[in-house]
């Protein structure tokens, strides 16, 4: 696979993992990476939380030398608060401005997908994280409620954005609403700088033809409790031809997130339990297994559950 060039950062490959909250923690970002994701972020999180660290938000920060390039996502609602925060932004490779999110909390907090009803405003916080230096780039949406993609995409190119990625639905449409990448195509052609597309990337193919309108595929959904996805798309763009999902090889991937999550002392039992459920899936009981799954009541009890379940018959 080709390389992409973001600023001055070189992704190895164009196929990103999506920052997602209660996801992309540095344990989760490093099985992607191993499994073949060419870039991953820190999960979205509100200036406000950074600029009042605590020890949440501080596991969520972490990084390591395996998790590079680096990239954290951020949101707010004012440039001042971004003027604030970039001693805090220093250590990553690459800084991502969350545009795009859609939730109740974020818009209510008019940053995320709110911003695209103020571009200029965008425009602002771009321009304050490269005068201090850092590689930015922005992750939109089509619009909030109206399509404006196309007049705040060239907003944020102007500001001087090193790479622009594209969710293909508007902020008010849920993801059974059908991605738009005709617009990924008509914004890729009228910028300069690397586009992104994002939204029903779910197999190899699906991921080849963003590649074929865009300079990068991100994929969200189709790699939570998936982190083989990243091979099978690796392995596609290589042979033209789907690989089978394996749910041994994939729950083995899980059995090293709980390992690292040991490692790096950011074990949550919570955000374990979200994920675990979601990598048991298509074996026979899987349902009745996610129900055993959810009852456990320590890590112990977790990590022995989960390498049964490599031993166990498909």
């Amino acid at each position: 696979m080709k390389t992409l060039k973001i600023g001055n950062v070189r992704i190895p490959n164009p196929i990103f993992l999506s920052p997602m909250v209660e996801v992309t923690d540095l344990p989760y970002r490093l099985i992607c990476r191993k499994a073949g994701a060419g870039m991953a972020y820190i999960e979205m999180l509100y200036v406000n939380a950074i600029l009042h660290t605590n020890k949440k938000t501080q596991n969520l920060m972490k990084t390591s030398k395996e998790d590079r390039p680096s990239g954290i996502q951020i949101t707010g609602n004012t440039p001042e608060e971004f003027k604030k925060v970039i001693p805090h932004l220093k250590p990553y490779d690459i800084v991502d401005i969350n545009c795009g999110c859609p939730s109740i909390r974020i818009v209510g907090s008019q940053a995320g997908s709110f911003l695209l009803k103020t571009p200029k405003k965008i425009e602002s916080m771009i321009r304050i994280l490269k005068d201090a230096g850092l590689t930015t780039t922005a992750k939109i949406r089509l619009g909030f409620n109206k399509n404006n993609v196309l007049k705040v995409s060239k907003l944020i190119e102007k500001a001087g954005a090193d790479a622009l990625t594209i969710h293909a639905r508007l902020a008010v449409h849920r993801n059974h609403i059908p991605a738009e990448w005709s617009w990924i195509k008509k914004v890729k052609d009228n910028l300069g700088i690397p586009v992104i597309g994002n939204g029903d990337i779910v197999n190899g193919e699906s991921a080849a033809k963003m590649l074929d309108i865009a300079d990068g595929a991100m994929i969200a959904r189709a790699a939570l409790g998936d982190p083989t996805i990243f091979s099978r798309v690796a392995y596609y763009l290589k042979t033209r031809k789907e690989k089978e999902f394996d749910f041994k090889e994939n729950i083995r991937y899980f059995n090293r997130y709980l390992q690292l999550a040991k490692k790096y002392d950011v074990i949550d039992l919570n955000r374990i339990k979200y994920l675990g459920t979601n990598f048991i899936k298509s074996i026979q009981g899987a349902a009745s297994l996610r129900q055993q799954f959810m009852g456990l009541k320590t890590f112990n009890e977790i990590q022995d559950f989960s390498k049964s379940l490599e031993e166990k018959e498909v």
